[in-house]
């Protein structure tokens, strides 16, 4: 029997002709005994960099996952394809639990999963103690960072692993992680001797798009119906309230929508996520507590109606989107009082000064990717380490926004926040400006002032749009202990002096919804194949028998290559992009008599 290398095992395991990427270089590393932190984007196939290994290695690869949600579906995604895998978390049963306890004692398993938490307990660690272990793959290592979005504090223990087994390999993986983070990861995980590796963090198949909010909700609407009808997304919003109100709306409107907060009872959320992961076309209105480690790999589109706290958080939340590498949306409607508020939460947490600094300069980077004029995904990779050039397609890049020479309205702006006292916030200030009459402009006989009515040729929203970008640019912050007034920076003196120059874009209404990129996805990947379909079908059929979600049986890119060469004997499916040797003995005759039917 010939040995088996990492090719042979992502050929007859796994279906894959090759790897991508750092994939073989990473694998090959960890299975020799070394260290590794991974930083792969989504959908990059970093799971395999640790799958392998642990199948090469003897003894069972421990994998240490925050999600005990997706566990069930990602070892049942491996029983397909023929791996012994299984899951230890709070779902089993006593008996089932032992089961697997005294399956993992005796090598019986390639890999096990394990929630961070549980892991950390004394009768976990006295199991790992009795038992043969080929490797520990930390998953989702950016946790572990306390300035990152996704903070979990059983991550920090997760260096007893180091200290209780040092002979056994650890490979950490993520998919996001600033230098900071990557720093932190490498120092709280002890991983003082791991290789680093450092995949492109570009999305090319993910469309990034920034629209001006007006009504987020009429907005998204209109996005869904013009490019995802019956499409599978993710709607984020910043609080639970805005959750249950926009799934609720879409509801009312005809699109299957689910809510799911940190403050609904266990069993609504995990039934939500099912529903999400096994059914097509679902949109889940989330806050962040939903996402992480989400495998569904037909996700059309991510949408923000709130502005993310940080471009980790942006870049993670919308990479849940493509994952199968066909056509995606990442799409955000955002406005002025998105900034305010993120401000205000900053200012009113109880951290410290230093926390607050650093939380700050995340929301600047976010507002600085909002507020560009150049490509999208150049800023956003750039902010990652990343050089790149114009991608074509994102909408900076497919419609690039005009600019002016904004400094006399700039100019306006300062000198008007100055004459009412640096004490009013943005609508008082814009109202002034405009020379509006209300009873707090005569209150305070803002009538009087020479700014009053000098910026009336601007709408409200073009003066809302300058005053982002001047937060953006640094020329302004919004004190919340003076009830949100907006207060001129000392950077903003050489803008009032006349000495510096500012460069705006120019405001644009909010735009209808457009239907080309829907209609290009559309014409790449026909849908309309009576083939496909039959698959489709036929994979649904199965994968409720099966108890899993559709994707776990096969992606739908593997369907699409069986429609287009029609193949009429196994070996012809033996080429077929995930189609590995235990899911061609259990289903290829299925498919080849499908194909025959006509």
């Amino acid at each position: 029997m010939p040995v088996a290398t990492p090719l042979s095992v992502l050929n007859e395991t796994f279906g894959y002709p090759a790897f991508r990427g750092h994939q073989a270089e990473v694998i090959e590393h960890v299975t020799d005994g070394g260290d590794a932190l991974v930083l792969m984007p989504t959908g990059s196939g970093k799971s395999l960099c640790y799958q392998i290994p642990a199948i090469l290695r003897a003894g069972v690869g421990v994998v240490v996952s925050p999600l005990i949600a997706l566990m069930q579906d990602q070892v049942a995604a491996l029983h397909e394809l023929g791996v012994r895998a299984a899951f230890l978390n709070s779902t089993l049963s006593a008996a089932e639990a032992a089961l697997v306890e005294r399956q993992v004692r005796e090598g019986e398993l390639d890999l096990v999963y394990i929630a961070p938490e549980r892991l950390l307990t004394d009768r976990c660690l006295r199991l790992l103690d009795e038992s043969p272990i080929g490797l520990f793959a930390i998953d989702e290592a950016h946790c572990v960072s306390q300035w990152g979005h996704d903070f979990r504090p059983e991550y920090i223990q997760l260096s007893v692993l180091h200290e209780r087994y040092p002979q056994v390999p650890r490979i950490a993986l993520t998919a996001t992680a600033d230098a900071q983070t990557r720093a932190e990861i490498l120092t709280r995980l002890q991983l003082d001797q791991a290789r680093v590796f450092v995949s492109s963090f570009d999305r090319p198949n993910i469309r990034y798009r920034i629209v001006e909010k007006d009504n987020a909700r009429t907005q998204l609407l209109r996005f869904i119906r013009s490019e995802h009808a019956g499409d599978a997304g993710i709607v984020y919003c910043l609080s639970r309230a805005k959750v249950e109100d926009t799934a609720a709306f879409l509801e009312e409107h005809g699109i299957t929508a689910l809510p799911y907060h940190a403050g609904m009872d266990a069993t609504t959320r995990q039934r939500h996520q099912a529903r999400f992961q096994r059914e097509d076309g679902v949109v889940m209105c989330a806050t962040i507590a939903f996402g992480m480690g989400i495998d569904k790999p037909d996700v059309r589109f991510v949408a923000h109606l709130d502005l993310p706290k940080s471009v980790e958080g942006y870049y993670q939340e919308t990479g849940r989107a493509g994952r199968d590498g066909e056509p995606a949306n990442a799409w955000m409607v955002y406005g002025l009082q998105d900034v305010v508020q993120l401000r205000r939460m900053i200012d009113e947490s109880e951290a410290d000064e230093s926390y607050k600094r650093v939380m700050a300069g995340k929301l600047d980077a976010m507002l600085g990717l909002c507020e560009t004029t150049g490509c999208r995904r150049t800023r956003l990779l750039q902010y990652f380490g990343e050089p790149s050039t114009a991608c074509g397609n994102c909408d900076t890049c497919l419609e690039p926004p005009d600019s002016f020479d904004g400094t006399i309205a700039v100019q306006q702006l300062l000198s008007c926040i100055h004459r009412t006292g640096r004490r009013f916030g943005a609508m008082h200030v814009i109202a002034v400006l405009r020379g509006e009459e209300n009873d707090k402009i005569l209150q305070w006989r803002h009538t009087e002032l020479s700014t009053y009515g000098i910026g009336a040729a601007r709408s409200a929203p073009e003066w809302r749009a300058i005053i982002r970008q001047c937060i953006a640019h640094g020329l302004l912050v919004v004190d919340h202990d003076a009830y949100g007034a907006l207060v001129p920076t000392a950077a903003s003196r050489a803008v009032l002096k006349g000495e510096q120059r500012v460069s705006l874009r120019v405001y644009k209404t909010p735009a209808k919804g457009k239907t080309t990129r829907r209609k290009a996805a559309a014409a790449a990947n026909p849908v309309d194949d009576p083939l496909f379909e039959r698959l489709r079908a036929w994979r649904a059929e199965t994968a409720r028998d099966h108890g899993v979600p559709a994707y776990v049986i096969f992606p739908d890119a593997t369907l699409r290559a069986i429609a287009e060469i029609q193949p009429t004997s196994l070996q012809d499916l033996r080429g077929v992009t995930g189609i590995g040797a235990k899911k061609l003995e259990a289903y290829g005759d299925a498919i080849l008599e499908l194909v025959a039917a006509g």
